[in-house]
């Protein structure tokens, strides 16, 4: 478990697809760069050219209406009125931490180990933050979180699971946020329909499954009365022109999502191929990435990265790396080559 910190001690966190740090590591490395350090989908949704008008004209009402709507059904919320719009789920974090504050939340906990955003935007929202490793520690604290399935480690958790701590937040008056960015790729079922019950507030990103991060956009599931709250602390026009318009058409495709969730298993089973030829243990994942698990995890960084190949590691867990999944033939060959000339010892 973890204390909360103050502020002004919050340490800057890093994370994946920082192309510029890594080329200063690695100066003398080939372009171009593989970036394999994030867990977003290399084969973006072939979208249909966007208007000038979502360029030149404000967001119209109707336009996000339109979206939401399409994202309950694509999601299974209850209506459009339990959808929240955001430029992305990152701003929804703090926004969660400061309701979950003025409904009375004095003690937050998230199961860890998890996407690491959550813990420091709710301190930085003033909320204590618990990292605790078992879900029942959870019952403990008034704001709980839980990425479903994980990120780094693909873990997934019940349903049932999640649903009893959900109605248990609600007879305290607590709330339960569950992160379910990469559900789209794995066995996790989703809790979105339960977010009528008014304690459970479930985020979804459009970024890492149909491969457009750039375009800076998730949503919150949650009761109207909280949806309406995260609307207001966002304040209008909070997402482009071009992300509803890019996003509307996506979130309605089936025969690209049911083809592209077919391409990532597949893909992902390469990857397993190579990095157990590599004598490289996997300890988890989704189809969007594996985590390996390595004694040898710094060495193969370095290697890597001389190769013009950037993973992630992590301060805290030296001995874990995870890979995402490249983008082309030419990506796959250079990985392979890459691995299979790393040949730094065991036992080091």
């Amino acid at each position: 478990m973890g204390d909360n910190v103050p502020e002004k001690a919050q340490p800057a966190i890093r994370h994946g697809g920082n192309l510029g740090r890594a080329r200063r590591l690695f100066p003398q490395a080939p372009e171009p760069w593989i970036d394999l350090s994030t867990g977003i989908n290399p084969h973006s949704y072939p979208h249909s050219p966007i208007p000038a008008s979502a360029f030149a004209r404000l967001p119209e009402p109707d336009t996000l209406s339109a979206l939401k709507k399409r994202a309950a059904e694509s999601f299974g919320a209850p209506s459009e009125d339990h959808i929240v719009a955001s430029p992305g789920t990152q701003m929804l974090m703090p926004l969660l931490a400061q309701l979950a504050l003025d409904r009375g939340a004095r003690r937050g906990g998230v199961l860890a180990p998890a996407y690491a955003e959550h813990a420091r935007t709710a301190r930085m929202a003033g909320l204590p933050m618990t990292e605790v490793q078992y879900v029942n520690d959870l019952l403990a604290c008034d704001y709980a979180t839980i990425v479903n399935p994980n990120n780094p480690d693909g873990r997934v958790m019940d349903r049932d699971a999640l649903s009893a701590i959900a109605t248990s937040m609600r007879h305290k008056g607590g709330l339960l946020v569950v992160d379910e960015a990469f559900i789209e790729t794995g066995t996790a079922e989703s809790l979105a329909s339960l977010t009528n019950e008014g304690a459970l507030v479930v985020l979804r990103s459009f970024g890492k499954f149909y491969g457009m991060a750039g375009v800076r956009l998730g949503f919150a599931v949650a009761h109207p009365d909280i949806a309406a709250d995260l609307e207001s602390r966002l304040g209008p026009w909070a997402v482009s022109g071009p992300a509803l318009h890019i996003a509307t058409e996506a979130l309605a495709d089936r025969t690209w999502q049911d083809a592209m969730r077919l391409r990532l298993t597949m893909q992902a089973g390469r990857l397993d191929t190579l990095l157990r030829k590599a004598n490289l243990s996997i300890v988890g994942g989704t189809s969007l990435f594996r985590l390996a698990r390595d004694e040898r995890a710094p060495h193969l960084f370095d290697h890597l990265g001389q190769s013009g190949i950037l993973v992630r590691v992590f301060d805290e867990r030296p001995n874990d790396v995870r890979f995402g999944l490249p983008a082309t033939e030419e990506e796959w060959q250079r990985l392979e080559d890459a691995l299979r000339t790393f040949d730094y010892p065991s036992n080091v």
